[in-house]
């Protein structure tokens, strides 16, 4: 049984993050911070490597609190 997280490069997630309302605040060698102000502000560290693991990528969008449903309609939209 596989997992329902995607194996996606970080430009893709990015994509959806930004669509949400998050803004790259730092970034530190290969590892970009990116930030939501709200109530509460949401702070995701993004690793810049060539693909996002599975459980990084369920780890970012709990952190981000993003449904993984949600997630997957965004990605579509932006997806080329």
């Amino acid at each position: 049984m596989g997992s329902k997280y995607p194996v996606l490069p970080p430009k893709k997630i990015i994509q959806v993050l930004e669509k949400l309302g998050f803004e790259k605040a730092a970034q530190r060698g290969n590892h970009v911070k990116y930030k939501k102000t709200g109530n509460p502000t949401r702070v995701i560290i993004l690793p810049m490597h060539s693909e996002i693991a599975k459980g990084t990528l369920k780890s970012i969008l709990e952190q981000a609190e993003i449904p993984l449903d949600v997630f997957f309609k965004l990605f579509k939209i932006t997806r080329t």
